[in-house]
């Protein structure tokens, strides 16, 4: 049988990649996506409705997998399935819970009944989750250099204006975080992403097929919705700069999290469905070096040409963490693979990308002040 891979929500960010990379290697693709508004709106689309930088190659399905029978309809002939279908954002998920988690949860076990009750050919899974799951990273205490849970910051030290982790008066120092740091989902997305993993983990495994979950810590790069204020913060940021507006920042801008490119995710998805490898595991997916939130902003108004710094908030965003930035040995010891793009290329793909779409609709006060309303801004 040939090779023929079924991505959902093969037609926003991520997903457009990997359709890129699985034709590139040879696969038969079919894309299966909602083309949610939010995501999709403020782009340029076909005259079919579906965004014009998708490769006319993959079948194109249009649908909800919440609907009755639509996965299953799309699922015919395929042998490899990659899910990356998700409502997304840590800020939007504390207001809306219900549609995050039937979007994102119930999603997952629809997928998962048709897989365990209806004739298939799937013979390979490789399911997106977040590095939010995590909640906080690793941390040692500098005094000890024992490593520490860091648990969630209370809010008493939020309201004082007080960001580290502290343990006993002493600031945590954070380090690379492992996958086998305990998981402390601190948002209703991160939640989500944390039971849909372990479904997709403990139903392929039951079924005996390979299935692999990617952490995936803060993906950017072309394709990514500029005008959804709950998308990735350097798009966000991009979104204000072009309007002249100053990047908001939450806390003190000092916080540390992993940024990686598309691409480098979207090889990450095809390395594993492309392998032979029979495993039902975990793997972060990062570029291995952190930096600050402060830094992209400063990055970012460079290459655009922009003399604005970030307006600082020195204000919480509840489901937010302090510091969390990945150790990726364990997906090159098993798959050889690791990240090609540094940040600079990264963002000069992104950059050149942003020069030839349409400016971006800025969001960010509306979405800052649906925020406030929710009280989920310390």
């Amino acid at each position: 049988m040939d090779k023929h891979i079924l991505i959902t929500g093969g037609a926003g960010f991520i997903g457009s990649h990997l359709v890129d990379a699985m034709l590139a290697r040879g696969y038969r693709v079919s894309i299966l996506d909602n083309l949610s508004p939010q995501v999709h709106a403020d782009g340029e689309m076909d005259a079919e409705g579906w965004p014009t930088y998708l490769d006319r190659r993959a079948r194109r399905i249009r649908g909800d997998i919440l609907d009755e029978g639509v996965f299953e309809v799309a699922l015919e002939g395929v042998t490899h399935l990659a899910h990356l279908a998700a409502s997304v954002g840590v800020g939007q998920s504390m207001t809306n819970i219900v549609d995050y988690t039937r979007n994102n949860v119930m999603a997952a076990a629809v997928m998962l009944e048709v897989l365990s009750q209806k004739p298939h050919t799937v013979e390979r899974i490789a399911v997106a989750s977040s590095m939010s799951i995590y909640g906080e990273g690793d941390y040692i205490r500098p005094s000890t250099h024992a490593h520490v849970t860091a648990d969630v910051r209370p809010h008493a030290q939020l309201e004082a204006r007080q960001w580290e982790i502290m343990v006993d008066g002493e600031a945590l120092e954070p380090v690379p975080t492992t996958e086998e740091k305990l998981l402390q989902p601190n948002s209703i997305y991160a939640v989500n992403k944390r039971d849909h993993e372990e479904m997709f983990l403990s139903v392929g495994r039951a079924l005996q097929i390979p299935t692999v979950a990617l952490r995936l810590f803060n993906a950017y790069g072309s394709r990514q919705a500029l005008s959804n204020p709950y998308t990735g913060v350097a798009a966000i940021f991009i979104s204000r700069l072009l309007n002249d507006q100053p990047p908001l920042v939450f806390e003190d801008g000092r916080q540390m999290r992993d940024f990686v490119h598309v691409q480098d995710v979207a090889r990450a998805f095809a390395t594993v469905l492309d392998s032979d490898r029979e495993t039902w595991d975990v793997f972060n997916v990062g570029s291995g070096s952190p930096v600050s939130v402060n830094e992209i902003a400063g990055v970012l108004a460079r290459l655009l040409g922009k003399n604005i710094a970030p307006e600082v908030l020195n204000r919480y965003r509840v489901g937010d963490i302090r510091h969390c930035f990945g150790d990726i040995a364990k997906i090159e010891q098993a798959y050889n693979f690791r990240p090609e793009r540094d940040m600079e290329t990264g963002m000069e793909e992104l950059i050149a990308w942003v020069s030839r779409t349409k400016p971006p609709v800025d969001r960010s006060a509306e979405c800052l002040a649906e925020l406030t309303r929710g009280k989920l801004v310390v």
